[in-house]
This record gives structure tokens, sequence and C-alpha cells, in this order.
């Protein structure tokens, strides 16, 4: 693996976490001259409390996403970045990101969001980042707080 990033995921979730880490995917690529890769993860499980599920609940998770994204990709390409994609994909987040998604798109930097999960939710969730940082095959950026200006 070289110096230089050339293919940088942000796993976007909605969070204030998430925002600060997009903020420093931009500097970093700018500075690399990099893709940006802007990955949404739709964690299906959630879906498993609802006892009606149908695709519209599916359907109506993937529009507000893409509206998301498609915001991200115009912010990133006004800061001066050439090549933004996004990505929306269904699973488990802390599954898909660095087994899957990383790997797909030849990634070598995934940046994250630290959330502020408390110790009984890490126990029985476990913590998005800490999977992403454990089996992702690059390095990987967990950004706590936020960037400065």
């Amino acid at each position: 693996m070289g110096l230089k990033y050339r293919n940088i995921l942000v796993a976007i979730d909605g969070s204030k976490e998430a925002d600060w880490a997009f903020k420093k995917g931009i500097e970093i690529a700018k500075r690399n001259n990099a893709k940006l890769l802007l990955v949404h993860v739709i964690d299906v499980r959630s879906f498993a409390l609802i006892d009606a599920y149908d695709t519209v609940i599916g359907d109506r998770a993937e529009k507000l996403a893409k509206d998301m994204l498609e915001n991200y990709q115009l912010k990133a390409i006004e800061a001066g970045l050439q090549e933004v994609q996004y990505e929306i994909d269904f699973g488990s987040p802390k599954v898909r990101i660095p087994r899957e998604l990383a790997k797909k798109h030849k990634v070598d930097l995934i940046i994250c969001g630290a959330t502020g999960m408390n110790m009984v939710e890490r126990i029985f969730i476990g913590s998005v980042s800490e999977h992403i940082t454990r089996y992702a095959p690059c390095d990987v950026l967990v950004v706590r707080t936020e960037k400065d200006s």
C-alpha cells in the first residue's frame, strides 16, 4: 500500500459524527487527489421489529438515503472534488462496509464517525465503527470530534 489514498469510502448514516467524517473525507480526498465514495447501509435488522413490514418501508428508507447522499455528493463536488460517487446498500452496516463494499470498490481508506453508544448498547448491538476497524482490509479513520474550520 502506498503513502497516498486513492479510493476513500465515507460511511454516512445521517448523524453529526458522520457529517464530521464527511468533512474530513473531503479534505483528505483533496490532498490525495482521491476518489470519494459515500456509502449508506440501510440496516434491515430494524425492519424485523415491524410486524407489517412491506416494501413501502424499504422504498421510503432508500428514497431518504438517496436524497441524503445526493446532497452530500453535491457538497463534495462544490468543495472541488472531481470524482464523487455514492452507493446505497441493505444489510448490517458493520458487515457490509468492511467485508464487502470496501473490497468491491478497492477502498484504501474508510472514514466513519464514532457514535456515542453507552456500554450496554455496545455489548448488545456492537459498535459499527469498532467492527469496521476490526474487519476492514484497509486503513480506517474514526472521527470523534468536529473538523477544525
